[in-house]
């Protein structure tokens, strides 16, 4: 089931980062890297990857400057 691969796939990257102490921006770079991938793999609109991308790196980005 691609779907199911596809979840397996982002909880593991999700998974990494919530197994560290502190997360840094690269950390949270690397895991939308593996989540883009898989998204793309699970032939998800590229359209529409880029734009869940961009939202979610906007609201980091966000949070990072009121840390």
């Amino acid at each position: 089931m691609p779907f199911e691969s596809l979840s397996e796939k982002i909880q593991y990257s999700l998974r990494k980062l919530t197994g560290r102490g502190k997360v840094n921006e690269k950390d949270i770079d690397d895991a939308m890297r593996e989540i883009r991938v898989s998204l793309l793999e699970a032939d998800v609109n590229y359209k529409i990857v880029k734009q869940f991308i961009s939202e979610v790196k906007e609201k980091e980005e966000t949070k990072w400057k009121n840390i």
